[in-house]
């Protein structure tokens, strides 16, 4: 270390070389930084420009398929209603000759047999009053079925207008549930609508989530006369169908695709981060105002579901020009990020490199200039080593003439100049220590916050029989435990207002029963209801309402796991308010974890089973809506959960805070 030590003195040993090295590299560094600087503005300009004709070809591309998709439809509606088969035996059909319908559910058959772009279709012929007189599903999976079930078509504007007008029409339109529920194909067309950071408060279309969007072809069946003798009705409907987003992704080689009903996504490759498809989740509401309120495409960062992205939103008209949809691409705004970090990062170690070398070549250009210079610096520092009191000091070179006069003045001015240098030396390297070590944590940063990032990345990229695929799997999952649980806490703590409107509690209910515990349904647990008949409709959250409920029947599904009954109650009482009875017979809960259930983070269930969040959730919402829950629970026998709401909310249609209200009742009434 010592020897080192030496060696930079006798490198440096003068202060004007010192200065030149570092003013070369000064130079150097500030050439190389502006440099960098332009470079890292160009690149970045150059890849946003890439990025944004990349997604304007996504674009363009994805309604070319799109438009692929509506033309193949049309085609088999027309050519159906050309089909001499179908023309000889339509007016038979219509009659109910079985033999006439064989042909034509064998034709349309024929049709729809081999689809260049797949997915499911519906096929049917129409009497020109809109009555189905025959038809065909073709599922998603290539299975066809025959139309069991008829109805009444003609108050589909679309149909309507093609009899009237004995036109054929091909464009985008939303189909009411009803007409969707006569064919079976209501519970396709449902969709749950899910609660999405920056969406507007209200949906576009108040349809959104029973109705269905889809790519309709109306042809009308002439006779030799030209009159319309029928109609051939083909459509593909969208919602919960992937197969139409999921090969213009492919096709195109496109990040993301969706289509929206409305404002809502019916079919969609953009995933959440539990990696599932975001249906049911809804469109921020700066793109939906600019997309469906003002019809215009939208081109920029835009916020899908829980991250930005570099997005094209294109709106989508039926046939009477109204806006009933978008279609959407978009690229991930990280990878973007990611891409440019890494070419500044490269940027910046080249630049590094080139500081580094431009110091280390300055350094014998330096002894260079100033080696004439060696014999005065020796004087310099002999004479300021006398004048420190070391009266024995002598230069190392002997002077000659009239230098020997000068020599004791610069060994003067040498030996202070050294003592400076070597206090400013000292300094700089304790500066430069600093600067290192704020360099290093700020940059240790960085890595860290990925962690959660490539351990998803790493999983998906190892084999289940990797030995470290348990560990990483354990890293991500434990670190998506704790996004749920903190997500859960905000939801609880969060200040919600309650939108009060008219609810009808009975009917929500009757839907949960239908729809929402499948993911829990078991064969053995039976459901009860006794619903008042002269239950009234109350001013309540019919959202929040429904989660309550559904926490409630899903904590009672999972209390019979070998089966039981579970019976719901309303009745019309107290005097201005109604009450709601949840009963199961279960396991029971226990006297001493009844206090405690409403508890935060309390739960029973196994550790990762629960966030014992749910429960403080429920109460909150009841308390918001000025009312009262209690619970009465046996061990062995089953639980009782009674909700008392009241009929009318006060005149502001708000609700408290849980946590303004005080405890009222008995130790078993908690609220």
């Amino acid at each position: 270390m010592k020897a080192l030590i030496r060696y930079l003195r006798d490198l440096y040993s003068g202060p004007f070389q010192a200065t030149l090295v570092f003013s070369f590299a000064l130079v150097a560094a500030l050439t190389i930084g502006a440099g960098i600087w332009v470079i890292s503005v160009t690149i970045n300009s150059y890849l946003s420009e890439v990025m944004n004709e990349r997604v304007e070809r996504d674009i363009r591309l994805a309604e070319n398929l799109y438009e692929l998709k509506l033309r193949e439809i049309s085609g088999i509606a027309t050519q159906l209603s050309i089909d001499t088969l179908v023309l000889e035996n339509l007016a038979d059909a219509s009659h109910g000759d079985d033999a006439s319908i064989q042909v034509i559910q064998t034709e349309i058959a024929n049709n729809i047999g081999g689809l260049a772009l797949g997915g499911g279709q519906f096929v049917a012929i129409l009497d020109t009053d809109g009555d189905i007189l025959v038809g065909q599903i073709l599922t998603s999976t290539g299975e066809q079925q025959s139309l069991e079930t008829s109805g009444n078509w003609y108050d589909l504007p679309i149909v309507r207008q093609a009899i009237n007008q004995e036109t054929a029409i091909t464009s985008t339109e939303v189909i009411p549930l009803e007409f969707l529920e006569s064919v079976g194909l209501g519970e396709q067309a449902f969709i749950e609508l899910l609660d999405t950071p920056r969406a507007a408060p209200e949906p576009y279309d108040p349809r959104e989530g029973t109705a269905g969007l889809a790519m309709v072809s109306a042809a009308p069946v002439l006779d030799q006369q030209g009159t319309a003798i029928g109609l051939v009705l083909v459509f593909h409907m969208l919602n919960n169908d992937f197969t139409l987003v999921d090969q213009i992704r492919d096709a195109a080689q496109i990040d993301t695709v969706t289509i929206f009903m409305g404002d809502l996504r019916v079919s969609t490759n953009v995933t959440t981060t539990e990696g599932i498809r975001a249906v049911g989740t809804r469109l921020s509401q700066e793109v939906g105002d600019i997309v469906l309120l003002e019809g215009r495409e939208y081109v920029g960062t835009a916020f899908v579901v829980d991250q930005d992205y570099i997005t094209r939103y294109e709106p989508l008209n039926d046939h009477a020009g109204q806006i009933v949809g978008i279609l959407y691409v978009g690229v991930r705004q990280a990878s973007f990020f990611r891409l440019l970090n890494t070419i500044n990062q490269r940027t910046i170690i080249v630049a590094f490199l080139t500081i580094l070398l431009t110091f280390i070549l300055s350094t014998p250009v330096s002894r260079f200039i100033t080696q004439p210079l060696k014999e005065l610096r020796e004087l310099v520092k002999t004479s300021h080593r006398v004048a420190d009191g070391d009266l024995s000091a002598r230069a190392s070179v002997i002077p000659r003439g009239e230098v020997g006069q000068v020599a004791a003045s610069f060994n003067t001015m040498l030996d202070t100049l050294q003592s400076t240098q070597e206090q400013l030396v000292h300094s700089e390297n304790l500066a430069s220590l600093g600067q290192l070590a704020a360099g290093v944590a700020h940059e240790l940063n960085n890595p860290l916050g990925t962690i959660l990032l490539y351990s998803d990345t790493m999983i998906k990229e190892r084999s289940e029989d990797d030995l470290s695929h348990d560990d990483l799997k354990m890293i991500f999952n434990e670190t998506e435990r704790c996004k749920r649980i903190v997500s859960a806490l905000l939801n609880f703590a969060r200040q919600n207002q309650v939108i009060a409107q008219p609810t009808d509690i009975n009917a929500i209910i009757h839907e949960l029963i239908e729809v929402a515990p499948r993911g829990i349904w078991t064969e053995n647990v039976y459901f009860k209801t006794e619903f008042d008949p002269t239950f009234p409709i109350i001013d309540a959250d019919p959202a929040q309402l429904r989660q309550v409920f559904l926490n409630l029947m899903t904590n009672a599904m999972e209390a019979m796991p070998d089966g039981g009954v579970l019976t719901i109650r309303t009745r019309n009482g107290p005097p201005g308010s109604v009450t709601v009875e949840i009963q199961d017979t279960g396991a029971g809960i226990s006297e001493e974890n009844i206090g405690k259930l409403f508890t935060p983070f309390f739960t029973t269930k196994p550790i990762g089973k629960g966030t014992g969040l749910g429960l403080s959730i429920v109460y909150g919402i009841i308390k918001m809506h000025r009312g009262k829950i209690n619970i009465q629970s046996e061990t062995g026998q089953g639980t009782t959960f009674t909700i008392t709401l009241p009929v009318r909310l006060p005149s502001t249609g708000e609700g408290s805070s849980p946590f303004q209200q005080e405890n009222e009742g008995d130790q078993s009434k908690i609220g």
